[in-house]
């Protein structure tokens, strides 16, 4: 009992470390049931590494294999991972509150704001509600999109129904959790000229990253823009410019490589951009093979993952919400605005101050690890930066070297990813509860800039 109690002080004291904790009990029960003989197929054997990277991966809606996960796992096997990208798809909302509740007989503001900064609400009679209605929402896309998935394998590749409905539900879960995860070795560059099941795949993703409170208020407002709350207007807005932008690029960039586009009919190379656009935004399925892209789309691809989808989301990144910010503080410094104004609201200077921290932290950690990878194995400076940022993004995509790379290097990629899905809602909520008011200032001074 005395224990107990002491556990319950721990996390009474800092809520904060609910959610490491959770995600790595997780983690480890994970690892556990894919070291089992069952979850392998045939006679692989899976090395405790191996196991540990899947798992994280899985949990951390990553999708980053060192593994091929349509020949290395069984259906059991498989079948944990699936469970592994739920859970961890619904982790951020449901085992915060849950764990939270569990340990405390009541709630104070401070646990509250935990669970705000996340969930989208201050209030604590609305975390209840809103964490059954995230867990409705889930379930209700990702039968909608098993059953969209099933009925196009079933009738237009001719699989068997049971086939047809596993991959339906697999891959559903994956598109909709931003995961990455595909029962095929060559992920879906088989069905790249397919326009239904890359299209349905990239509305599961698209819808899945936008994050919970911007899909309430579009149930609640529908197109009733001026209802729309400033955060669902900067996802919306946001996201379609990176789409748009991406797929562009995209298709300027490899229209002509042999390798990607140039190998698909024209036809189908808009798809392709499209896919892989939507893509690098944290889900990390693909159509084209991604060691093939050109140095240019490398780049491009770079910044999309770091960029990310929405606050609230399975999606990882520093977000579309903190980009669209800096960018108009930026503009607003450019113009010698005094205040940063968005969508006929004002921008306070403490919400510039916690975007401005949680990108530049982003960016320590990502040109870290890039010095670390490129330390750690012979890549070049492009294929690292890609890696880790694919990793600490919880995108999934990767040029083939994760597989290649010695331990030391997947251990830096698997620390990247758990960093990447518990680390930015930590910051920020502990962002938030560092807020307060200070009994004096000191005088003001003007350093020389630039």
């Amino acid at each position: 009992m005395l224990e107990l109690n002491r556990v319950r002080a721990m996390f009474l004291v800092n809520p904060l470390r609910i959610l490491p904790v959770s995600f790595a009990v997780i983690i480890v029960i994970g690892t556990a049931l894919l070291l089992l003989p069952i979850s392998t197929s045939g006679n692989r054997e899976t090395s405790l590494l191996d196991a540990i990277f899947t798992a994280t991966s899985a949990v951390c809606v990553t999708g980053l294999s060192v593994v091929d996960t349509a020949a290395h796992w069984s259906v059991f096997g498989q079948g944990v991972i699936l469970a592994l990208i739920q859970i961890g798809g619904l982790g951020i909302v449901t085992v915060v509150s849950i764990a939270v509740l569990l340990v405390s007989d009541r709630i104070g503001l401070s646990h509250t704001r935990v669970l705000g900064a996340d969930v989208g609400t201050e209030t604590y009679s609305g975390i209840g509600p809103l964490v059954r209605s995230v867990v409705i929402t889930t379930l209700i896309f990702e039968v909608l999109f098993a059953a969209v998935l099933a009925f196009r394998f079933f009738v237009s590749h001719d699989y068997e129904l049971s086939k047809a409905l596993l991959h339906g539900v697999f891959h559903s879960v994956s598109a909709w959790n931003n995961a990455g995860f595909a029962l095929y070795s060559d992920n879906f560059v088989s069905f790249a000229g397919d326009w239904f099941i890359s299209i349905a795949l990239c509305i599961a993703v698209i819808l899945g990253g936008l994050g919970f409170p911007v899909l309430r208020a579009m149930a609640r407002q529908k197109t009733q823009w001026h209802l729309w709350s400033l955060h669902s207007k900067l996802t919306v807005v946001t996201t379609l410019v990176l789409i748009v932008t991406g797929t562009f690029l995209f298709l300027v960039l490899e229209w002509s490589n042999s390798r990607t586009l140039g190998a698909l009919p024209e036809v189908s190379r808009p798809l392709a951009a499209f896919f892989h656009s939507v893509q690098t935004r944290t889900a990390g399925f693909n159509s084209v093979d991604t060691a093939a892209l050109g140095e240019e789309s490398l780049v491009v691809s770079i910044i999309l993952m770091f960029i990310g989808g929405g606050s609230g989301s399975t999606a990882g990144g520093i977000k579309v919400t903190t980009f669209a910010l800096l960018a108009f503080v930026i503009w607003a410094e450019f113009r010698g605005d005094r205040d940063v104004n968005m969508f006929g609201r004002r921008i306070s200077e403490e919400v510039q101050r916690q975007a401005l921290t949680i990108a530049l932290v982003a960016v320590g950690i990502f040109s870290s690890a890039t010095l670390l990878l490129m330390m750690l194995s012979d890549v070049s400076l492009s294929i690292a930066a890609f890696e880790v940022v694919s990793a600490l993004s919880t995108v999934g995509l990767s040029t083939g070297v994760t597989a290649n790379e010695g331990s030391l290097s997947q251990i830096l990629l698997t620390v990247l990813m758990f960093i990447g899905r518990v680390g930015p809602v930590t910051l920020a909520a502990a962002i938030t509860l560092r807020s307060r008011p200070h009994l004096f200032r000191y005088p003001t001074d003007r350093p020389l800039l630039g």
